[in-house]
């Protein structure tokens, strides 16, 4: 039986791909802060509880969760696919003191956490010459918007971090995909003050992301319709751009 490994699996997307992977025939590693959430979650979904271990990390401390994935490997065996869906999206001002911590809090977690989450799989992949590392993204990361400068300039990050280890790893016969999330009805989305077009619900997603990961696509925005979204606001000059977006609700800040 195949093995994913997910992080953020305590809720929203995380949730989502594990179940629908379950429904694959496949073996589940859960990773997150709350587990007795993913317990919780497990048990009144009837998962088997011989094809799904939970292990406690949060990723944006590296020792904690580089240590889930080489328990990972020593308890379940070497997954076939790693998922690096864990983040936070939380607005920001940089005029604010304070909301530099938010800035590193955001990186911390999106960043360093996504590349620590890949680290303990990297050579072992390697060596077997097979397997997938998946990262998580947003459409957020193709242009910078007002009051998002965290998330969209940590999910850019994202884009480029996965673009070079693509490279790195293709060598060895291992793959990185990069999915690009447009707006997904999850607890993150939840209270966004601004319109979201094509909003999709976790279901249909994962059910896409699994399609995309099984083809092997380095990189896809989901759904389809916020790729050209996507395209056009790449294309627009900035002053247009920036006209666009003038007076547009602001992602809630921490705390607000």
């Amino acid at each position: 039986m195949k093995l994913v490994y997910i992080t953020g699996a305590s809720s929203g997307l995380g949730q989502a791909l594990a179940l629908h992977y379950y429904h694959q025939g496949w073996a589940l590693a859960l990773v997150a802060r709350r587990t007795a959430e993913i317990a919780s979650w497990a048990q009144a979904q009837g998962l088997q509880p011989e094809r799904y271990r939970i292990y406690g990390a949060d990723v944006s401390d590296v020792a904690a969760i580089t240590g889930a994935g080489r328990q990972c490997i020593a308890e379940q065996g070497l997954p076939e696919v790693v998922i690096a869906n864990a983040g936070i999206s939380v607005g920001m001002d940089s005029a604010i003191p304070g909301d530099i911590e938010v800035l590193q809090r955001i990186y911390a977690t999106n960043n360093i956490g996504l590349a620590a989450t890949f680290q303990p799989f990297i050579t072992p992949m390697n060596e077997r010459r097979r397997g997938s590392l998946v990262g998580i993204a947003s459409v957020a990361g193709i242009r910078g918007l007002p009051g998002h400068a965290g998330y969209c300039s940590s999910k850019a990050a994202v884009i480029s971090y996965c673009e070079s280890l693509r490279g790195e790893c293709r060598p060895h016969g291992v793959r990185v995909l990069t999915i690009a999330p447009g707006y997904i009805a999850t607890p993150l989305t939840a209270r966004n003050r601004y319109a979201m077009p094509f909003l999709m619900q976790p279901e249909d997603f994962a059910r896409r992301a699994y399609e995309t990961i099984e083809a092997g696509v380095s990189f896809r925005v989901i759904p389809w319709q916020m790729g050209w979204v996507a395209r056009l606001m790449r294309l627009l000059p900035n002053w247009l751009f920036d006209r666009l977006l003038s007076g547009r609700p602001r992602k809630h800040r921490d705390g607000e």
